[in-house]
């Protein structure tokens, strides 16, 4: 090495090192914004509370003296289909899937809350539910696909 390259050597050296400690000293801020921000857990508390409503909900309607299997968001099983809660306006919408013992295919349900995770709609595929259609207008029973 040349004398004229040696300060170029130590400046980069230098220069990585402080680029090395920016980099770290950042992704550590941020990695501490991420943790102690209680937004993300609130909104999953209310959305695990919402789930927990709506899956109470649903045993009511579909099989109050009986068990029934129920595929929601906070129960996943890829083979029955995908499940989501999503919020809107005035409410949450939850999906999923359920089935009685003995029954081979799932159901496809989705539900419609309001702000205080009341019952605003239930939509189904179920022809057994058809008869508790006539008497609830909130339960909606759809052909299947």
């Amino acid at each position: 090495m040349t004398e004229s390259s040696l300060p170029n050597s130590r400046l980069h050296r230098v220069v990585r090192i402080v680029f090395a400690l920016a980099i770290g000293i950042g992704l550590a801020l941020y990695a501490y914004q991420r943790i102690s921000d209680p937004l993300p857990r609130q909104q999953r508390m209310q959305e695990e509370a919402v789930v927990l409503q709506a899956r109470e909900i649903l045993i009511s309607v579909i099989a109050p003296a009986s068990d029934i299997e129920i595929v929601d968001p906070l129960n996943k099983n890829r083979v029955a289909g995908k499940v989501y809660i999503y919020p809107i306006d005035d409410g949450w919408q939850v999906s999923g899937h359920y089935r009685r013992p003995g029954e081979i295919p799932w159901q496809p349900w989705l539900m419609t809350l309001d702000n205080d995770a009341a019952l605003v709609t239930l939509s189904v595929q179920d022809k057994a539910l058809q008869e508790i259609a006539k008497r609830d207008a909130r339960i909606i029973v759809k052909p299947p696909d």
